[in-house]
């Protein structure tokens, strides 16, 4: 293991570094950049450039260059000093605008993850074991309505539902009150309010698909062979069916923690613009919008470096939960 821990991680350089150039230059495949967004937005204002304002502008952001050169020196910068660039829509540095969304990002992100685990896994158990009861009926048609409900189209039903009932669509993670006056903790109450509705809308998909899949893995190791060798052996169905048989269905579920370990990063871009959540998605939206690249890079770019992270992590929790996996390394 430790052998195989050491040569991932070797691989972990090369590859984050191929994204990484593959993202740069992917951000600026559309036609024009930064400066080009710039002069359109400041046209339809009324201003006017001449072609020497607009080459001192490209020359004043760096953009005078080829991408590779770009690309080398935006390298350079974050390799030597841990410095990510410059922000050309917010004038400041790259990581201080991403360390302002940060914390509300991943408490956003970590208590939809923490639900979707934690409610999808135990239904998709009894739907298992209650095969083709009232339950798992229900279970069944709660999770196809949810896999095939878009999530922004549910956070308008949600929010149109809660102001027709409260009186306040709950929009935001923050009430003008709290923004007014800041978030204290007697206000911690009204914030895990509005959290309701985004864990509901983001958690969703994720849930439904989780327990589906949990539910089809169980049912098919549950007909094994070793699982009527061991009710044959007395073994108590409690122990088959969570000693044995949840170990092997958790084995897809595992497999997709690199892709939720991204979005703790991120967040859902589309639900949170329309539930106008102030996280990571609508910033890189709007940097990619704008062609602000060394935003947009960097947060894709820290994105990628999750998504290797969390592949590496679940092969090794792969390989701890299936002994199968661990013969099959040793031989």
């Amino acid at each position: 293991m430790a052998k195989y821990l050491r040569n991932r991680l070797l691989l972990l350089i090369p590859t984050v570094l191929i994204v990484s150039a593959v993202i740069f230059f992917i951000i600026q495949l559309p036609a024009g950049d930064y400066v080009s967004s710039y002069i359109a937005q400041m046209t339809a204002q009324g201003e006017s450039f001449s072609s020497q304002d607009i080459l001192k502008l490209k020359e004043y952001y760096g953009l005078d260059k080829p991408w590779y050169l770009q690309y080398f020196s935006w390298m350079a910068k974050i390799i030597t000093h841990g410095d990510f660039g410059y922000s050309f829509a917010y004038s400041r540095p790259v990581w201080s605008v991403i360390m302002d969304r940060l914390p509300l990002t991943l408490t956003v992100s970590v208590t939809i993850l923490l639900f979707t685990y934690l409610v999808s896994v135990p239904i998709g158990i009894y739907s298992a074991v209650h095969q083709y009861s009232a339950g798992d009926y229900l279970f069944t048609a709660i999770g196809f309505l949810g896999m095939a409900t878009p999530n922004f189209l549910l956070a308008i039903i949600l929010m149109y539902l809660s102001f027709q009932w409260t009186g306040d669509p709950l929009l935001g993670l923050f009430s003008n009150e709290m923004l007014q006056n800041g978030v204290h903790l007697y206000n911690l109450g009204e914030f895990l309010k509005r959290m309701v509705i985004p864990t509901i809308v983001i958690g969703t998909s994720g849930t439904c698909g989780i327990i589906r899949t949990v539910r089809a893995q169980m049912l098919d190791e549950m007909t094994r062979q070793y699982v009527l060798t061991a009710r044959a052996k007395g073994v108590s169905e409690r122990t088959i069916i969570y000693k044995y048989c949840l170990r092997v269905a958790l084995n897809p579920v595992v497999s997709g923690l690199s892709g939720s370990l991204s979005s703790v990063f991120s967040g859902s871009t589309i639900s949170a613009i329309v539930m106008n959540l102030a996280i990571q998605g609508p910033v890189l939206y709007d940097a990619l919008k704008c062609q602000d690249m060394y935003l947009a890079g960097t947060i894709l770019l820290v994105q990628a470096i999750l998504v290797v992270i969390g592949t590496l992590i679940s092969d090794i929790v792969l390989a701890w939960l299936d002994p199968r996996i661990r013969f099959e390394k040793r031989n």
